[in-house]
């Protein structure tokens, strides 16, 4: 059986448009974004979250916005308290608010990270090393770390960006401040090495003095306890007691008297005994 195709041509047709139109109305955003709808151009208050949704066709576009924590590195460059030239990398981690996505799309446009976000690093990184000298950049980094977050966050808060995490990679000075700074770590090491031997000569020097002291302590205690004995023992000794100890001594033997010829007798004490 033959079809008439020209009969159904213009159902076809309006099958076709339907469709068209049909694919017009339904507007799908990904997981991750917010859509913003526009009417005739005009963007209207409320984004559009993940998911399928259905527009008025033709009179209605929606745009879609990257809400996920995002990151982005940049090399800024700023002076030190003194007037040192510094340049770092700056890496950050921000997202837009997702309830906001239509005021940022609106106010700051899809070019938000050259537009707004670029120079709120770069002012940042100056308004915070201004407060510190180059060297304390380095000493006290977790400060300045605080000090650039916090300045970048009130700088993007009211662009609804929200400010994540931010890391400064590294700070970078001039050849001849990283010579300065070389030679005074020298200086300072040499320093500490010359303080440190003045302290180990003052301290074997208080040993030995303290060690002779303590020999000189010494004999002086041994001399005086031997005077001490001496004064006492010349109280103590009578002429009793050395008569005593002269007795203590004897051993019972007489002494023997020859006379030489005089009036004085010779006397022998074993001879006698023995008669």
């Amino acid at each position: 059986m033959d079809i008439n195709w020209t009969r159904f041509g213009p159902v076809l047709a309006i099958i076709v448009v339907l469709i068209a139109v049909a694919s017009l109305a339904l507007k799908i955003v990904p997981p991750g974004h917010r859509g913003v709808v526009m009417y005739f151009g005009a963007v209207q208050e409320g984004p559009l979250g993940e998911g399928l949704h259905v527009v008025i066709p033709v009179m209605t576009t929606v745009q879609n916005l990257n809400v996920r924590v995002q990151k982005m590195e940049d090399d800024a460059t700023a002076s030190s308290k003194d007037l040192q030239n510094v340049t770092s990398k700056i890496a950050l981690n921000y997202a837009l608010e997702a309830d906001k996505a239509d005021q940022i799309f609106q106010e700051v446009g899809l070019q938000y990270r050259r537009t707004v976000i670029l120079p709120a690093i770069q002012e940042s990184l100056k308004a915070a090393t201004a407060e510190y000298t180059a060297e304390e950049l380095i000493t006290k980094r977790a400060l300045v770390k605080e000090d650039v977050t916090d300045d970048i966050r009130k700088r993007l808060d009211g662009y609804g960006i929200l400010v994540t995490d931010l890391s400064i990679v590294d700070f970078q000075f001039s050849p001849e401040f990283n010579r300065a700074i070389e030679d005074k770590q020298v200086a300072e090491q040499a320093a500490l090495r010359a303080e440190n031997d003045l302290k180990r000569i003052k301290t074997e020097a208080i040993q030995v003095r303290e060690a002779a002291q303590g020999q000189a302590d010494a004999q002086l205690t041994v001399a005086r306890a031997e005077a001490e004995a001496q004064r006492l023992l010349r109280q103590t000794l009578t002429d009793e007691i050395i008569r005593l100890r002269a007795i203590e001594k004897w051993d019972g033997t007489l002494p023997q008297v020859t006379g030489g010829g005089g009036s004085v007798p010779f006397i022998n004490i074993s001879s006698a005994a023995k008669k």
